[in-house]
């Protein structure tokens, strides 16, 4: 298998300590000390910064447990911004769409390029520090880029460029020899390798694998028998064959289900509460349906009480309503959700979260009429369509629904806590930075 394949080149370009890094563009105070950030309702810390990383804290741990830092190291955090991070997210890849013809995004911080036929693989790493630099120089993004034959290949030497300095951020498996390819994946344990969970590390280990070269030196086919055909895959990738295609952004932006739910910043007990939340997680997720174009079948809601509150009674129930025709229509989709809460509510429960799932979503292009339900369609795509661009225009939640309680006079106290949260600097004029001379 070695020397690795040389006649493909997929690039895996990622955000570092994305969150973190957003907040420092436009807090550069922050750019030497510990921060966190942290989840909804402020809860467990979801991004950190190395500083914080080197003082020990975990990815995930309840904030309260980390509080010792903020007097004894000076930790800093903040609340999710997802606003501003989503924001910083689309500049990143619109900048990342310019470098290749064909992008996969792989997530909010990660992206696929296909650089295959593009340039002599001596030039790749040179490639890499341009594109690393080309998004440090517009946003101000910190990233690393690495290369490889086949998509899991190409995060391996991602990980290898963000974990070893003397590559500045840019790795390659076409620069290397045939021993230096050897020696790394000798030297990485295969819990590093992509797909490879917590359970599959044990057993893998049981099987006496414990770093990337013995996977890449395994049967797939005895891998397929003892694991799945994901697993042998991968071992097919890590020999250097791509098996994963990359994906057109069409393909890769449908989804086939949208889901939308949050923990509330204080228990409530009302329904009327309860359908203000459910309302506004139904905006938000007919939103994203008709932004892919789409329209869904079934409308599911749940509610639940705090697990962790023992001395609470508990309850969680869902239920799932279908529709007689398919639609993104937020108003529809309230009223069923609307009906479904009706049915699974209980009084005498405090509730902790609730949450909606649009599912059975297809194209709208293949939309059908009922001869029995008298729905002006067209109407509703023209209401709907205007009510996006009043958001997208004014920002978001300039136009809602009124069910979602969204008045001047209604505290709404299922909002989640987020006691420290930066502005929406780049999405809001009243929020943008100001610079003083």
């Amino acid at each position: 298998m070695f020397p690795l394949p040389a006649n493909r080149a997929i690039a895996l370009i990622d955000g570092n300590n994305f969150y973190v890094s957003c907040e420092r563009v436009f807090n550069p105070k922050l750019g030497d000390k510990p921060l966190v950030i942290l989840s909804n309702n402020d809860g467990c810390i979801v991004s950190r910064s190395q500083e914080a990383r080197d003082l020990g804290i975990p990815m995930g741990m309840p904030f309260f447990k980390a509080q010792h830092f903020v007097k004894s190291h000076g930790l800093q955090w903040l609340s999710s911004n997802y606003t501003l991070y989503g924001d910083m997210s689309a500049r990143m890849m619109n900048v990342l769409g310019e470098f290749s013809p064909h992008q996969e995004i792989y997530s909010i911080d990660e992206c696929f390029l296909d650089l295959s036929n593009m340039m002599p693989n001596s030039e790749l790493i040179e490639y890499g520090k341009s594109i690393k630099n080309r998004i440090y120089q517009y946003l101000g993004l910190p990233t690393c880029v690495g290369i490889g034959p086949s998509k899991t290949l190409a995060k391996l030497a991602n990980h290898i460029a963000k974990k070893n300095k003397q590559f500045n951020g840019v790795f390659a498996w076409a620069t290397l020899s045939n021993e230096e390819q050897i020696s790394w994946f000798k030297k990485i344990t295969v819990n590093e390798i992509w797909g490879v969970g917590r359970r599959i590390h044990v057993s893998l280990q049981q099987m006496g694998i414990e770093t990337v070269y013995d996977l890449a030196q395994s049967n797939p086919e005895m891998i397929r028998r003892r694991f799945s055909v994901v697993m042998a895959r991968t071992v097919a990738e890590l020999q250097g064959t791509s098996c994963l295609a990359m994906s057109e952004l069409e393909e890769t932006a449908r989804k086939q289900q949208i889901i939308s739910s949050k923990s509330f910043g204080h228990g409530i007990e009302e329904l009327q509460h309860l359908q203000e939340a459910v309302a506004s997680y139904i905006c938000r997720a007919a939103e994203k349906l008709r932004a892919q174009n789409s329209v869904c079948g079934y409308v599911t809601v749940f509610v639940r009480t705090n697990p962790f509150a023992p001395n609470q009674k508990q309850y969680r129930n869902q239920i799932t309503i279908p529709l007689s025709i398919a639609s993104a229509d937020s108003r529809r989709l309230t009223r069923a959700a609307f009906y479904g809460l009706d049915r699974i509510y209980r009084k005498g429960f405090i509730y902790k979260k609730a949450g909606v799932i649009l599912s059975d979503i297809s194209p709208v292009e293949q939309y059908q009429d009922d001869l029995f339900t008298k729905i002006d369609q067209e109407k509703s795509t023209q209401i709907m369509q205007t009510m996006d661009a009043l958001n997208h225009l004014y920002g978001a939640n300039t136009l809602m629904l009124a069910s979602t309680g969204a008045t001047l006079n209604n505290p709404r106290h299922w909002r989640m806590r987020a006691n420290h949260k930066s502005q929406r600097f780049t999405t809001r004029w009243n929020e943008i930075p100001k610079v003083n001379t």
